[in-house]
């Protein structure tokens, strides 16, 4: 599980809530009854999802458990691994032929991965090979930015909701002032609560939630598809025949220093094992 997303949010709560509670030099949790209101919460919560909901298909909410399932685990694209997978690949062809992939390939459980391998062990043209795959990275885009922009627009929508709660709650207050003295003060107080929360509110809801989630997900796809773009590379350089070693260098390219430097030694060292146990 990834405790990021889970500790920013509640991090984030507790602070407004405790932020809320202290007043002057008090501590008074009876002041969160204050930052209760159900009208305002029909309105900007409510008013957020119905009009999310007209703005897209119906099919695009579907992906939703799958998308809080990516917000809230690890990721599980490395892309020293795959760099690592694909030197393998790639010493194996040179050894044994690219047939040899075959079998192998198999025990991955990547379907990009096993799709792109048996492109080659089929000896696909490489042109045709690579036009295949880099149209599958265009599809993979299109899937799963369409995904973010549910985020997106709820995120926008957040606050202008909460700011016709706010013209709710002024039309109300105003329309009491011509009410008797005690229900006009009532109304007045009431329709103030509803002018201020429900900005709050979709505040909150746009900053804390959706615009966070949104570019989680942002942050996963580019992971993902930093991953996929070293399987094409390495997979064309593979059919090519290209030298073990130079692929593998070729991919350290898409690491950054820091990872580049750690999974250069890592592979210096696993080397030197194997020298050793070959002795």
């Amino acid at each position: 599980m990834d405790l990021t997303s889970i500790l920013g949010l509640l991090a984030g709560l507790g602070l407004i809530v405790y932020g809320i509670m202290f007043e002057g030099n008090a501590f008074l949790p009876s002041n969160i009854i204050r930052f209760i209101n159900m009208p305002s919460f029909y309105i900007t919560i409510g008013g957020t999802i119905a009009a999310t909901i007209t703005a897209f298909p119906i099919g695009y909410f579907k992906h939703i458990p799958k998308h809080l399932k990516i917000i809230a685990t690890k990721n599980k694209f490395q892309p020293e691994k795959y760099i690592k997978i694909i030197v393998e690949f790639a010493q194996d062809a040179r050894r044994k032929g690219i047939l040899s992939l075959e079998d192998k390939v198999n025990e991955q459980d990547d379907e990009f991965l096993k799709k792109s391998i048996m492109l080659i062990v089929d000896a696909i043209d490489p042109a045709k090979a690579k036009q295949m795959l880099e149209n599958e990275l265009d599809c993979l885009d299109s899937r799963h930015l369409s995904g973010v922009k549910i985020y997106e627009k709820a995120s926008s929508l957040a606050p202008a909701f909460g700011m016709i709660g706010t013209l709710i709650g002024l039309i109300n207050m105003l329309a009491g002032l011509d009410m008797d003295s005690a229900n006009g003060a009532k109304n007045l107080t009431s329709g103030m609560a509803v002018a201020l929360i429900t900005t709050l509110y979709g505040s909150m809801l746009a900053n804390m939630l959706l615009t966070p989630m949104a570019n989680k997900l942002r942050v996963r796809h580019a992971e993902e598809m930093l991953c996929r773009e070293i399987i094409v590379e390495g997979v064309l350089a593979i059919q090519a025949g290209d030298n073990p070693k130079h692929i593998e260098e070729r991919l350290c390219a898409y690491l950054a220093d820091s990872q580049r430097d750690k999974f250069v030694s890592k592979a210096g060292s696993s080397e030197d094992s194997g020298k050793k146990g070959r002795r």
